[in-house]
């Protein structure tokens, strides 16, 4: 005889959104972290995120909570892996949906940074964090790193225009490793997906290096056909 199950009949699971937060500032990859102000684990720095609120989709939870945290309405944003281990939060019962973006740094405001008490940490000097948050933010460099092997990323972290040094140290902390520089400028070149302009950057030297910009629909056509860009 099978057994009928109601609503009723069970406890409710509480639903969050946690939200790895990458941004890029010239030199290297940083996480948006905040303090958590509520218990259990208030004040230790926790990733960005919400519960989802009744009326909410997961996904427009998630947007909410990155526009919340940066004050960017357009962000690149993609699903990372649900977390739901029995035993995850002390708090409760609850199941959390990752979503991973990426952000450049001297767009985000971070509006809210006093009342959130948010901060950017190198990639590199990432405090312990709450809960499966650390496995999230390796997760995510994870497919950070598949991503940028089989699709042209960038846009998302540089600005319009970029050198070629520029791009390098994009790519070198996503990796983290520093990557064979002639073998990149080959490589990266030959995609066609860069556009050489006629201005140059002197901020490092007088003799400057020449900026770039990305062809959009060379960019868009890859993206959606893939390519391997192993160096």
């Amino acid at each position: 005889m099978s057994v009928v199950h109601t609503y009723s009949d069970n406890e409710k699971i509480l639903v969050s959104i946690d939200c790895i937060i990458f941004g890029f500032d010239q030199n290297q990859l940083n996480l948006l972290l905040f303090k958590r102000k509520i218990d259990p684990f208030k004040g230790e720095w926790s990733l960005v995120g919400s519960f989802v609120n009744p009326e909410e989709d997961v996904q427009n939870a998630a947007v909410r909570v990155l526009q919340e945290y940066t004050g960017i309405d357009e962000i690149f944003m993609e699903p990372l892996a649900w977390y739901g281990d029995v035993d995850r939060d002390p708090g409760g019962r609850v199941i959390s949906m990752a979503y991973y973006s990426l952000v450049r740094i001297d767009e985000s405001k971070v509006i809210k940074a006093d009342s959130y008490q948010a901060k950017w940490f190198a990639i590199d000097e990432i405090p312990p964090l709450i809960l499966d948050h650390d496995q999230m933010v390796q997760d995510a460099l994870d497919k950070l790193r598949r991503k940028a092997r089989y699709e042209p990323i960038g846009f998302e972290l540089l600005p319009e225009k970029f050198t070629l040094p520029h791009l390098k140290r994009f790519y070198d902390a996503i990796y983290q490793k520093d990557l064979d520089r002639r073998n990149f400028r080959k490589k990266i070149i030959s995609m066609g997906i860069l556009t050489k302009l006629d201005e140059k950057d002197k901020s490092t030297s007088k003799k400057g290096a020449y900026l770039y910009q990305f062809d959009a629909d060379k960019y868009e056509e890859l993206r959606s056909k893939g390519f391997n860009f192993v160096i």
